[in-house]
């Protein structure tokens, strides 16, 4: 039971006023939805942008609102997905490829860590352009992730 934030004294969950001095109480609303006004297709879309997209996923896969839409989670699991390809890319395949003496293979694996940069950063864009025409596109081996990943959740 809260207490009156004036006097100390008990007051009532719903309480406007306290009973014994009068003083008006602070609301106790719970916090406001963040993503009240984004649709599920803004939601899903956001997903997708380049290098900053997996903050959105974490949230929307955070979000109440969108606890029981299976499709916008497939969206942000897909989109989180994306962005672990391109750190495997960028912090693993990167430094790997770049010894070519080391491997002792020719000079051309230095642009395959560049060509699948490429390769990811063009699959963002085809998942927003797709995302942005409300179609659902499943990625070959990342979208089988993500479904796997949403059904695990139900």
């Amino acid at each position: 039971m809260p207490y009156c934030c004036q006097c100390g004294k008990e007051v009532g969950d719903r309480d406007v006023f306290c009973a014994s001095c009068g003083t008006k109480q602070p609301d106790n609303k719970p916090a406001t939805d963040y993503l009240y006004g984004i649709s599920p297709r803004t939601a899903s879309l956001l997903c997708y942008i380049p290098i900053i997209g997996w903050v959105v996923s974490i949230v929307v896969l955070a979000a109440a609102r969108f606890r029981t839409d299976t499709k916008v989670r497939f969206h942000a699991f897909q989109g989180l997905y994306l962005f672990v390809a391109w750190l495997i890319v960028d912090w693993v395949l990167g430094p790997l490829l770049s010894f070519p003496n080391y491997w002792g293979g020719p000079p051309f694996y230095k642009n395959v860590p560049i060509l699948l940069k490429v390769a990811v950063f063009g699959a963002w864009v085809y998942m927003i352009i797709k995302t942005s025409q409300d179609e659902m596109c499943k990625l070959p081996i990342l979208g089988e992730l993500a479904e796997k990943s949403v059904s695990e959740q139900r």
